[in-house]
């Protein structure tokens, strides 16, 4: 249900689309569509100049993870190229001069490289890469001493996430072996043949390869061993400081579905797992909540983790928590904070450093559990940034030093393309500017602003971003972007991709995305208003935004319109059935109908705490939230996508919203894009979806004649 950023980590069989789609074999050039005669008012856009608009956005160059040394003297980073990417070193005070690691081995050889992790003592480097074999990644060892980084595992499958033990010398991983497609529900799914649910279930388990580091022994590439068992789907995991056993969250296949419901377990390395904390039997806040983010404290006495309601697989958002590794009576350091913690670590043995989404803006903050005299938690912000950061890994995580006295980010925001920063965590607590790669940049698309407003009780935070040379005596369209999940958020970041703002103020549109109840960024109490209740009070939130905007800015109400993705494609779908305030829509990966959904998707685990029990157990619930039951009150055009084979918002939802459309003459259109899942990972389709978004609001949203 999500439409951010995140870590890549089965659905009923697809009747409507089975008869649609043809084998399979539906393109781009047979996308259904129906147009009504009103809709043929306005004269056709400029597809030329939509393109040209759209290509002039591609400013700027790219970091995919950054890493400090544990002893805070060298950096790593990806850095990506026209070639794709590659990994650089520098030291710390002078990442201006940098070497390149890599595995290849031949002039000019290009591998996909990536998913850096430093030994403890910050002598070796290790990363995964392709070189040895296209398109599988093996695990690699360098000492960055000039001598070829050494292969260490022969591998068959998807891995990601590699960790030294704090010994130095084991290095763990996730791994699916065998695997025909990344873990986790945004990747397109299988196509359903055989026994569904049994046949091919592919499970992700801790895997462990021991390392010499020091010393490089020439040796074979080697197997790892598994060490977590067989009949668990783990989706993170940490060591124990002792580097004899793990934390970590998993649940029983498949995968893509049970992370709603997964729990916290340790486990011995060769011993069996021992289940810690399953939120779905505990009483209390945590009740039917989502846990992730476990992370031993420096002495094996605690282990914290984030726990929330979560929509999404890797858009972690909640409070912190810690348990004991022998009681499973968890404890809230952060009740009632009017934020959302994203990412945690432990700095020393006391204190836990965490990174929290507030109003939009993106912290650092250092807590140290019960300092005070009634026991309570002590809090001080370390930086506060009106940007998105992120080392690369983890939704908001940094990378630190050992003690975490430094930690290395990569930031952006809507006017500042990426570049790596580094916050002081002692002292001065200052954040500094590492890399300057794209200094020089000018702005192709229009400034943004941070507004608030208030929507019943509530205070709402969203971004307005103005059109490119922006005239407050001219009258402008405004598209309102809804994010997906719902539990994410809208903050500012350097995005010039499908649906963005940049993309739609570079073309003469304001663009207001909304934070609305639902959203992380203010609390657990925020983000669990719309429990029971989509499209009703986030809509009212959006609305009241749509109200802020044009109070305050040169917008025309005659002309505005509605876009998202995933839950972002649901309100698309559901605000055209409520309300008449917008002239043309565009739904991305939405859903139309929660009965239907319920039995189609591969997901259904992360309804039951949102709706409050199965659609089996109370189908009003989710008939009220259902756009399809009120598609008699459509009157607004609405073009439609989806990918052939989302698993997350499977395609069966877009045909049957547009398929009512159409029954009900109004101006609509369906695009499949083949071998799609619910992330696209083909930049011609990401392209081609907001190309022909462009022309779906430059037709519909045109001044009137």
């Amino acid at each position: 249900m999500i439409f951010t950023r995140i870590r890549t980590p089965f659905r009923a069989v697809l009747l409507i689309a089975a008869a649609l789609v043809l084998s399979g074999a539906f393109s781009l050039s047979n996308a259904s569509a129906q147009t009504a005669p009103a809709a043929q008012a306005h004269a056709s856009p400029d597809r030329a100049h939509i393109d040209d608009v759209l290509k002039g956005l591609s400013r700027g160059r790219s970091f995919g993870q950054v890493a400090i040394s544990p002893d805070g003297k060298r950096l790593a980073w990806i850095e990506r190229t026209k070639d794709g990417a590659e990994i650089r070193i520098a030291a710390l005070d002078d990442v201006t001069r940098s070497e390149r690691v890599t595995a290849a081995t031949k002039p000019g050889q290009h591998c996909q490289e990536g998913q850096i992790a430093w030994e403890p003592d910050s002598k070796a480097l290790a990363f995964f890469s392709d070189c040895a074999k296209t398109e599988q990644a093996d695990l690699y060892l360098s000492m960055m001493d000039g001598r070829a980084a050494q292969r260490v595992t022969a591998l068959k499958g998807y891995v990601d996430a590699p960790a030294f033990s704090p010994n130095g010398k084991s290095i763990a991983f996730l791994y699916v072996e065998g695997a025909t497609r990344p873990a986790g529900a945004l990747a397109a799914m299988k196509p359903w043949a055989g026994v569904i649910g049994e046949d091919g279930v592919e499970i992700e388990r801790v895997a462990v390869v021991p390392v010499i580091a020091d010393k490089l022994l020439p040796s074979e590439p080697v197997a790892p061993t598994m060490v977590t068992p067989s009949n668990l789907h783990v989706y993170e995991f940490d060591w124990r400081p002792d580097s004899k056993g793990l934390a970590y969250v998993a649940a029983e296949p498949p995968g893509e579905n049970n992370w709603w419901v997964a729990k916290l377990y340790t486990q011995e390395l060769g011993g069996k797992p021992k289940v810690l904390l399953a939120p779905s039997e505990i009483e209390g806040e945590l009740h039917g909540l989502q846990i992730a983010v476990p992370r031993w404290s420096d002495d094996g006495t605690l282990i914290a983790f984030i726990g929330g309601l979560m929509s999404d697989q890797g858009a972690t958002g909640g409070d912190v928590w810690t348990v004991s590794p022998h009681s499973g009576m968890p404890q809230n350091l952060t009740k009632g904070r009017h934020a959302t913690v994203a990412w945690l670590e432990w700095i020393g043995v006391d204190a836990i450093a965490f990174t929290e989404l507030a109003n939009g803006e993106s912290r650092l903050i250092e807590a140290i559990p019960g300092i005070h005299e009634d026991g309570s938690t002590a809090f001080n912000t370390i930086f506060n940034m009106p940007a998105t950061i992120g080392d690369g890994r983890l939704e908001m995580g940094l990378s630190g030093t050992t003690y975490g006295t430094e930690f290395a980010f990569i930031s952006s925001s809507f006017d500042k393309a990426p570049e790596i920063y580094l916050a002081h965590a002692r002292g001065a607590k200052e954040v500094k500017q590492l890399t300057h790669i794209n200094d020089g940049i000018e702005l192709a698309w229009g400034k943004s602003v941070s507004l608030d407003w208030k929507s019943d009780k509530y205070n709402v935070q969203g971004w307005l971003t103005l059109p490119k040379d922006y005239d407050p005596a001219k009258k402008y369209p405004l598209i309102v972007v809804v994010h997906g999940g719902p539990a994410a958020a809208a903050v500012p970041r350097w995005s010039t991709g499908a649906m963005s703002a940049a993309a739609f103020s570079a073309l003469g549109y304001f663009v207001l995305e909304p934070n609305p109840r639902g959203s992380f960024g203010q609390g657990e109490e925020f983000t669990q208003a719309n429990r029971g209740d989509f499209g009703y009070g986030d809509l009212r939130d959006i609305l009241a935004g749509v109200d802020k905007a044009e109070a305050g800015y040169s917008i025309d109400p005659n002309r505005v319109g509605l876009t998202g993705w995933s839950y972002g494609g649901f309100m698309a779908m559901f605000a055209v059935t409520q309300t008449q305030r917008f002239k043309a829509a565009v739904a991305g990966a939405g859903i139309s109908d929660w009965q239907s959904y319920y039995g189609e998707n591969s997901i259904d685990q992360w309804m039951t705490p949102y709706f409050g029990a199965t659609v089996y157990d109370n189908p009003a619930v989710y008939a009220r939230s259902s756009a399809i039951n009120f598609i008699r009150q459509a009157r607004t055009p609405t073009l439609v996508v989806v990918g052939e084979r989302d698993g997350e918002c499977p395609a069966p939802q877009s045909f049957e919203f547009w398929h009512a459309l159409r029954a009900r003459h109004v101006p609509t259109r369906l695009v499949v894009y083949p071998n799609e899942g619910h992330m696209f990972t083909d930049p011609a389709h990401r392209q081609d979806v907001m190309a022909r978004a462009a022309e779906w609001f430059a037709r519909y949203l045109a001044p009137a004649q």
